[in-house]
């Protein structure tokens, strides 16, 4: 017969509310601790791109997908890449008509999306996760700065990059790659920039060269996402997020010297610098010793370049834990079989987003990455 372990899950993203529907779907009990205020408290972040064997079959099997793709933007899987000089088109990808391979979906959307189905009283919000300790059972007490206690069978470390769970697993900590992406709003772009909104498209738009990019991204509400991408100096190296949180648009636009005023203008025109963020990567083969009772998934488990794979993976990790649970009669078994798949896979995807990572940010750029594109798609 099955067991029920009491179950937490540290963080309300994508991976950690997909196990949650799982586990709801099939009448699990569990809690949800997340750092924000609300759901809405803060900002999320730009457009995803749900792939069918990832993120497409996770919110299949909690029985979401039809839902998704009733809302997606199925016109968002345009691709564009231009010349750094010039903005001339140098490949454009338009998806077929009734397409889903990989629809987006802004990330706000999309947590809206997993969060309808379950029970408010499963979420606690505005609950950070300080750390973890063992009790003498073997159960996991977990510790908050407001110094609320609770106890759990099993962890489930769904809380990022910087996770805490993972802290109690292992050493091995995330590493800055190098690169650095400034992420800034256009808002109400078709109305006020309708040469922007044209130059983007309905999807995204990216322009490479000499170890800088300006990636354009399409979102919903008729807004555009803009990331200023470049390899920081040395004496940006060690926290970017800080030694970079004064930059003004004209800094930023002193970094793109000589580059094309159309693609400059996404820059000038933006709203308001969102965020800097620094691109940081756990090691392709990180392991970890399989400890009863905690376990990771997403980027606790592998955070790796944000190239459109992280989020498809996490949710994948999620559904997979949650119907090994639901399907075992010994869970603990369940979960060190769940990390062991798990790791494999994202072992060789993570090596191939560092590769695309190392090319995109190169001298070549663009010409690079779509060298490496049409090797890999030869009919694109």
């Amino acid at each position: 017969m099955s067991q029920h372990p009491s179950i937490a899950i540290i963080g309300a993203g994508p991976a950690g509310l997909t196990a949650a529907n799982i586990l709801s779907k099939h009448g699990w009990d569990f809690t949800v601790f997340e750092a924000d205020r609300s759901a809405t408290s803060r900002e999320q972040g730009g457009s995803l791109d749900l792939h069918p064997h990832e993120g497409q079959l996770a919110l299949k099997k909690a029985g979401l997908l039809d839902t998704f793709m009733a809302s997606a933007r199925h016109e968002g899987q345009e691709l564009r890449i231009v010349d750094y000089s010039s903005a001339a088109l140098l490949s454009h990808e338009l998806p077929e008509p009734g397409s889903s391979e990989r629809p987006e979906m802004d990330r706000r959307v999309l947590r809206e999306l997993l969060l309808t189905p379950l029970d408010d009283s499963k979420i606690r919000w505005n609950t950070r996760i300080d750390s973890l300790s063992e009790r003498h059972d073997g159960k996991y007490i977990l510790h908050t700065a407001s110094g609320l206690i609770e106890t759990f069978d099993l962890v489930i470390g769904a809380d990022g990059a910087w996770s805490k769970v993972r802290a109690a697993l292992t050493e091995e900590h995330p590493v800055y790659t190098g690169v650095t992406f400034v992420e800034l709003i256009i808002d109400n772009v078709d109305q006020r920039h309708p040469e922007e909104a044209k130059r983007v498209g309905q999807g995204s738009m990216f322009a490479l060269h000499e170890h800088k990019g300006i990636i354009a991204q399409r979102n919903g509400n008729n807004v555009i996402r803009v990331y200023a991408a470049f390899r920081t100096r040395p004496e940006e190296t060690d926290r970017p997020d800080k030694t970079l949180s004064s930059l003004s648009l004209d800094d930023l636009l002193a970094r793109f010297e000589g580059w094309s005023p159309s693609l400059l203008s996404l820059i000038a025109k933006a709203d308001s610098i969102v965020a800097v963020r620094p691109i940081v990567t756990l090691p392709p083969a990180h392991r970890w010793s399989p400890q009863d009772g905690l376990t990771l998934i997403g980027d606790a488990a592998h955070v790796m370049p944000p190239l459109g794979v992280g989020v498809n993976l996490a949710m994948l990790d999620a559904a997979e834990l949650a119907e090994a649970l639901v399907n075992s009669a010994d869970w603990r078994l369940a979960v060190r079989n769940s990390e062991q798949a798990m790791l494999t896979r994202s072992h060789v995807i993570s090596e191939q987003c560092a590769r695309a990572l190392q090319q995109m940010f190169s001298e070549e750029g663009s010409h690079a990455a779509l060298d490496d594109r049409n090797e890999k798609h030869p009919s694109a």
